[in-house]
């Protein structure tokens, strides 16, 4: 097989940077690999992206490649929306063992807080 580089193949420059911030796992290799395949998936589908932003921004075509951005890569969920998600799942695990039945300001605090 011929080595031929891919326009979507991340750079030297790009690999030498996730060695870098890749996590160290005392656990093994596994994580680490999954770590490196996460980013480089995340990283060519955002070059995907990117290439048909660009073809689609002929003015003939006339596409709002602003939606086409915000519908393909959606914020992730707010420290908000998380911090609601870890409460329901403490409270679920709370009711289950019978402990106790905790009191719902901590949901509604949270609740109360702007969106970000």
């Amino acid at each position: 097989m011929t080595n031929q580089q891919h326009p979507i193949t991340p750079p030297p420059e790009l690999r030498a940077q996730w060695r870098e911030e890749a996590p160290l796992y005392n656990g093994g290799y596994v994580q680490r690999e999954d770590w490196f395949i996460d980013r480089a998936a995340q990283w060519g589908a955002d070059q995907e992206l990117e290439a048909c932003c660009e073809w689609l921004q002929d003015p003939d075509l006339n596409v709002d490649t602003y939606k086409l951005r915000v519908a393909r890569r959606p914020k992730p969920p707010s420290l908000k929306n998380k911090a609601l998600a870890d409460l329901e799942q403490l409270l679920d695990i709370a009711k289950a063992s019978g402990v106790f039945n905790p009191p719902d300001t901590i949901r509604r605090a949270l609740e109360a807080l702007p969106n970000d």
